[in-house]
């Protein structure tokens, strides 16, 4: 997992061939004012705009989730997200089988830490990363960047 701002985001294209490009789009693109909703960005990337109310802790555990086949970019666009964060070999309790059609393995488990992301803030999470994001009370907007691994 990696957490920083957009404005650091250089730092980390040498990590997957895509981040650059991926990158690229978030700077180029005027978030605040972009429509919710889905986008193809080049192959191997898809972005994925949502604006909603927050969920409480026991709502978002529901799907506490990870991926198998990307990579998600995360970026809080508006307001104040808390995400919940475990490492995947420390999640013992599955929630269901792997939805290879949606790419995402659920787990009951509970986060080991947690962290807020505010306006331009991201967090880069892997398949090794189980999430619990959306914690929020008031309306996110937020950006997934889902990373064809």
């Amino acid at each position: 997992m990696i957490i920083d701002t957009i404005k650091n985001a250089s730092k980390y294209y040498s990590v997957h061939p895509l981040f650059e490009r991926a990158f690229q789009y978030i700077n180029d693109t005027n978030l605040a004012n972009a429509e919710v909703g889905k986008a193809d960005i080049a192959d191997g990337l898809k972005a994925i705009i949502s604006e909603g109310a927050g969920k409480s802790l026991e709502e978002s555990l529901k799907k506490f989730e990870c991926h198998d086949l990307n990579i998600d970019i995360q970026l809080c666009i508006k307001g104040d997200e808390t995400i919940g964060w475990k490492p995947r070999e420390k999640c013992q309790i599955p929630n269901g089988d792997y939805n290879l059609e949606k790419d995402v393995r659920f787990f009951n488990d509970q986060p080991d830490m947690f962290f807020n992301l505010t306006d331009d803030q991201f967090v880069i999470l892997f398949p090794e990363d189980v999430h619990a994001p959306m914690i929020a009370e008031g309306v996110v907007k937020k950006l997934v960047i889902k990373v064809k691994i």
